[in-house]
């Protein structure tokens, strides 16, 4: 009875933690990473709102696409040269780790300027949705090493959530969980 308890102990404080990662974003949504389509992935981005923790995912044919992190300057000027990351498995999991601009592109010659960029925008993770109200600051910083920043953008509005629902069906588990740990001690 006592190891019981305490394997139910254990899959409740793994569920637990499992709730608390952050949201899974696919970049691109169903059509992931491509020159297809004439996706904007700005668009995209705009649509969805990011926190330090969160995950994007980036899935493409990597014979043709890959995915190079670059500074704001890079960026606007369609430079992969000097990558700060460059990805190339065609499944890449990034994770936020930091609030401000990320800038992303595809290296592959005429992509870039064909649209496969990615700018998006992480606001701290104490902003989720789920935080209570609190003013915000603008993060403009740029993720290259010199420091130099981007323009000011507005915030996300921390509010309205359009995270996977990868977040969401993560609460299940750890409400079951909890059941059975308490039934468990009910014996």
């Amino acid at each position: 009875m006592a190891l019981t308890k305490k394997m139910l102990g254990f899959l409740l404080m793994a569920t637990l933690v499992g709730v608390s990662l952050g949201a899974v974003h696919k970049v691109g949504d169903s059509a992931g990473w491509t020159t297809l389509g004439n996706i904007d992935y700005n668009q995209w981005a705009s649509s969805k709102n990011f926190h330090v923790g969160d995950t994007i995912v980036f899935e493409y044919n990597n014979q043709f696409h890959n995915v190079k992190q670059v500074t704001f300057q890079d960026f606007q000027s369609c430079n992969g040269a000097s990558p700060i990351a460059t990805f190339t498995s065609g499944s890449d999991s990034i994770t936020l780790k930091r609030p401000g601009h990320y800038y992303f592109l595809c290296g592959v010659p005429g992509h870039c300027e064909a649209g496969q960029t990615l700018d998006i925008m992480v606001t701290p993770a104490s902003l989720r949705p789920s935080a209570s109200p609190l003013s915000a600051t603008n993060y403009s910083s740029s993720p290259s090493s010199s420091g130099s920043a981007s323009s000011p953008a507005p915030l996300p509005n921390p509010y309205q959530s359009n995270a996977s629902s990868l977040q969401v069906l993560s609460v299940w588990p750890a409400l079951i969980s909890l059941a059975i740990f308490v039934i468990g001690f009910a014996y």
